[in-house]
């Protein structure tokens, strides 16, 4: 039996309707700003009336903010730390899981752990490991004098300094940021709820570990994967304190941190009409991605396949 509340309908609709405003005015003003002139966008208050400026202004943010090249950058490094993710994620999730072993639990609370130190946390380790990757070993190398090692095996003097820097790179800007224990946490679960059946049909048949992983787990898993794609390219894309560290190449400059450069400073004109033309065409992206996903990502919170 439906119960109909009429009043309540009505108070439900009106909050959703008043929520969707709050949240969608500030595109609509980007959007308005964004096609009009720069005499309409410096008035107080701004008109509301959309103008004739839209592609003449979006095509200047993209030449002044070279949005081309930090486009692909940020595509690159979103979908670097999505795959990352999900990969190690799985395959961590899938060794708690599926194989005994000593202290599996306590490496299980490990990686949880670090749900309580995001990046911004461990801003300076995960810096200076990035600006030498090796730097751990040199002590090492140093104390076991290896670098007098070799200059016996070569017959003449050798230096090798363990420096290999991720500066100004995309593996800079993708490997510190893979490792999730959120994602490791979901597929956990999600394994948890695997008939074990499954693995022992698979143990049967001969079926090796990965062959499992590959065969069964994988495909059964594609909603919860498509679901943390939406999810974990978001949060790549939006990036901005650890890419503004890691680079200063321009030509390595990602997206959210270029936009810095059309927002008119104290003695420029206010071209605040480029700056919102570019910041739509950052925003667009991640839109994209997730208005294409969207069927995926609701299943993949609400049904999972078993």
């Amino acid at each position: 039996m439906v119960e109909k509340t009429p009043l309540l309908d009505a108070f439900t609709y009106i909050f959703l309707m008043a929520g969707i405003i709050i949240i969608g005015f500030p595109i609509i003003y980007a959007i308005i700003a964004a096609s009009l002139p720069i005499e309409d966008v410096s008035r107080v208050p701004m008109p509301l009336i959309p103008g004739d400026q839209f592609w003449v202004n979006m095509q200047a943010a993209w030449d002044k903010g070279d949005l081309g090249t930090q486009l692909f950058n940020s595509f690159i490094m979103a979908s670097g730390i999505t795959i990352g993710k999900i990969t190690v994620s799985m395959l961590g999730a899938f060794s708690i899981v599926y194989f005994d072993y000593r202290f599996r639990t306590l490496a299980f609370v490990t990686v949880f752990c670090t749900l309580m130190l995001p990046v911004e946390v461990r801003i300076l380790p995960t810096y200076e490991m990035a600006a030498n990757l090796f730097g751990p070993l040199q002590s090492v190398w140093d104390l076991l004098h290896l670098n007098s090692l070799l200059s016996w095996f070569a017959n003449h003097e050798v230096d090798v300094s363990l420096n290999f820097s991720l500066l100004d790179s995309y593996g800079g800007l993708i490997f510190p940021l893979v490792a999730s224990a959120t994602c490791t946490f979901l597929f956990r679960q999600f394994f948890l709820t695997v008939p074990e059946e499954l693995c022992e049909a698979a143990k049967m048949d001969g079926a090796s570990a990965m062959t499992f992983f590959s065969k069964i787990l994988l495909p059964i898993s594609k909603t919860n994967i498509a679901a943390l794609v939406v999810i974990e390219f978001v949060y790549g894309w939006n990036q901005y304190l650890w890419p503004l560290l890691i680079t200063t190449n321009p030509k390595m400059t990602t997206a959210v941190i270029g936009l810095q450069n059309l927002i008119p400073q104290a003695d420029d004109l206010p071209f605040w009409n480029v700056a919102m033309a570019g910041a739509l065409i950052v925003m667009a992206p991640p839109i994209l991605v997730v208005l294409l996903m969207q069927r995926w990502f609701v299943k993949g919170l609400v049904d999972p396949e078993k």
